[in-house]
């Protein structure tokens, strides 16, 4: 096992555990579907959580891999992975918050979410430009990532901010859009396995 393997182990088990609190509370919510009303902006909420995981994760595992191994790269991967993990949590409520309706929950706490989400995605995009610096055209790295997180903000902030559901619903919507367009993209550049 190489230094970065055993580091993304570790960080890969933290942020596994923040998709097993939205499967948790997923399955806990459909459980109790006839007694809580489940609405959509709480499905919406999760599926988004969900991606902005799974794509944290994967610019992880392409962007870290030349880094030498260090107590600090392991700090710094669990306090983004804990981040994660919190934010995870607060998607669906836990049995005792005694909830009618899902998107009651979501309502007092949306904003945490997302924002919790957005300090996630700026505590990578700072470790990526520091690991960019390295690279020959670590410039261009670092602009692409710019240029990023500012799209990422404007879909964001006013979903976690706005108090209306029209809001939420369109920007969620559009950067789900835009998460399942690059895995779509991704398939289709590497092209579809075959069978031998």
């Amino acid at each position: 096992m190489s230094a970065f393997e055993f580091f993304f182990s570790f960080y890969g088990l933290v942020l596994g555990l923040s998709v097993t609190a939205l499967a948790t509370g997923a399955a806990r919510a459909f459980k109790h579907r006839r007694t809580v009303r489940i609405g959509w902006k709480t499905p919406m909420l999760a599926t988004f959580v969900a991606l902005d995981i799974a794509t944290f994760w994967d610019a992880a595992w392409n962007n870290f891999s030349h880094l030498p191994y260090s107590y600090g790269l392991l700090i710094g991967g669990l306090l983004v992975a804990m981040v994660y993990f919190v934010a995870a949590g607060l998607v669906f409520p836990e049995p005792e918050d005694k909830v009618e309706r899902l998107d009651d929950h979501l309502m007092a706490n949306k904003r945490a979410v997302l924002l919790l989400l957005v300090l996630a995605n700026v505590l990578m995009i700072a470790a990526l430009a520091c690991a960019s610096l390295s690279k020959p055209n670590g410039l261009l790295i670092m602009v692409s990532y710019a240029f990023n997180l500012a799209l990422y903000l404007a879909l964001v902030l006013p979903a976690a901010l706005s108090k209306r559901s029209w809001v939420f619903g369109l920007t969620l919507g559009l950067h789900i859009a835009i998460y399942i367009a690059i895995a779509l993209a991704s398939v289709i550049g590497k092209g579809l396995p075959t069978a031998s």
